[in-house]
């Protein structure tokens, strides 16, 4: 049974300026582990990164019900599978129940996240 399903919209040039603005920006939205990878990228893939990931975790927290606030960007952590896509490792939620998609445009990256639950 569906419990929820949350969906998100960041626009990458404004994700740019904050890391311009603000380079402690991505450390409070990356977990550790995230940061590490983060931190491996080019620019450009440091963009999108950050806010494919800003915006599954803004997912999340629509799906889960609170917004941001009660679920926090660091009570969140999405890495990648061996095949590149990505999962959730962390999450107020059993993992085995969090689906989710991210992609991105030139201009935008979006996500959608689906929690699942046992009747």
């Amino acid at each position: 049974m569906i419990k929820g399903i949350g969906i998100d919209a960041v626009e990458l040039p404004r994700i740019a300026r904050i890391i311009e603005e603000k380079p402690s920006f991505a450390k409070r939205v990356l977990t550790k582990h995230e940061h590490t990878y983060f931190d491996s990228l080019p620019k450009h893939r440091k963009i999108e990164f950050l806010g494919g990931r800003f915006a599954c975790k803004e997912a999340f927290s629509k799906a889960f019900g609170t917004g941001i606030g009660k679920v926090t960007f660091q009570d969140l952590e999405i890495l990648t599978t061996d095949k590149g896509a990505p999962t959730f490792t962390k999450a107020p939620w059993p993992l085995e129940a969090v689906h989710v998609s991210i992609t991105h445009t030139d201009t935008t990256a979006f996500a959608q996240v689906l929690l699942e639950q046992n009747r």
